[in-house]
């Protein structure tokens, strides 16, 4: 749709196709996923704020990759919602798609420090109770929540910055129901080889970088458990890492597949698959792999459902 031009100042998202009905359908689908992401979410955060039981470092750190699930998905399914209810294809000006791509990048890289930060309370939890307290106190948590948000801000500005100096010659059509990166490279006629492998060197940065602690502290927390003779002892210190693992696999499992390539203009419809696994089931998950498993956060809900029962009868 450029023609001969050479820079875009907007950008047309393809979306997804199919027919009317099909459409409708998507839209029903990802905006039940949105609102229970938004309410189940939410409900976590204010439980953690609200109920004394979860005023530890592993509920803060929950309340606040709560939080960025909903920033992440409402950065992305809001968009994709409207463009569904569109006939045709959806208009979105470059300042947008530069803030869209530039704030989706850094939530995800937040949230991977979140995660291996969280992976690290786990191991101080398990395999060193007694100064759990000591090391894992409030400054040092509070320092562990500024540091993941100032490394995604940070680490995201170059590779976004860099994205949008590059000449769209070829056409402004993003296949994709969001400005995906991967799509917008594929768009530009300048050679994108370099900076490609360069991208590829800082996705694998970010994802190892946190996943190297993670795994060196699942390994010391297996071995440890173990150790335990008991099992309802082993149970019980493997409860309270198993949410969090599963958060890990999935988060983990669906990034390596989305960003960690030497391609990053590889096949339109798998980076659709994986994308809408990172930005909209993920966070649809994770409200129900934090509470369905933790005796602690299900006790505190039904207390808060108690409660609110009783005002509304009063």
């Amino acid at each position: 749709m450029l023609g001969n031009h050479s820079s875009a100042t907007e950008f047309y998202l393809l979306g997804f196709s199919g027919s009317r009905e099909l459409r409708h359908i998507l839209f029903a689908t990802f905006f039940f996923f949105y609102s229970v992401t938004l309410i189940g979410n939410t409900v976590i955060i204010v439980i953690v704020c609200l109920d004394k039981r979860l005023q530890s470092p592993m509920y803060f750190f929950l309340g606040h990759l709560s939080a960025l699930e909903i920033l992440v998905t409402t950065i992305v399914v809001p968009v994709m919602l409207w463009g569904l209810l569109l006939p045709g294809m959806q208009a979105i000006s470059l300042a947008a798609c530069v803030t869209q791509l530039f704030l989706y990048l850094t939530l995800g890289t937040t949230e991977f420090a979140l995660l291996g930060a969280m992976a690290v309370d786990r191991y101080v939890a398990v395999c060193n109770p007694l100064r759990y307290n000591v090391i894992m106190n409030s400054r040092t948590c509070n320092l562990v929540v500024i540091v993941s948000w100032l490394s995604g801000v940070l680490f995201q500005i170059w590779p976004v910055y860099a994205t949008f100096q590059l000449s769209y010659c070829k056409s402004n059509v993003v296949d994709n129901f969001f400005c995906d990166r991967g799509q917008l490279l594929k768009l530009s006629c300048d050679n994108t080889l370099f900076m490609e492998f360069i991208l590829f060197l800082m996705a694998v940065f970010v994802l190892f970088g946190s996943l190297i602690p993670t795994i060196v502290s699942y390994t010391c927390i297996v071995s440890t458990i173990l150790k335990i003779p008991s099992a309802s002892g082993r149970r019980k210190a493997f409860s309270t890492c198993a949410s969090h693992f599963t958060c890990v696999v999935i988060g983990y499992g669906s990034c390596l597949f989305l960003y960690v390539k030497p391609k990053q203009t590889q096949a339109t419809d798998y980076n659709r698959v994986v994308s809408l696994m990172v930005s909209v089931v993920t966070p649809f998950l994770n409200p129900f792999i934090f509470t369905l498993r933790n005796d602690k956060v299900i006790e505190a809900l039904r207390d808060r459902v108690k409660q609110c029962c009783h005002l509304f009868r009063n």
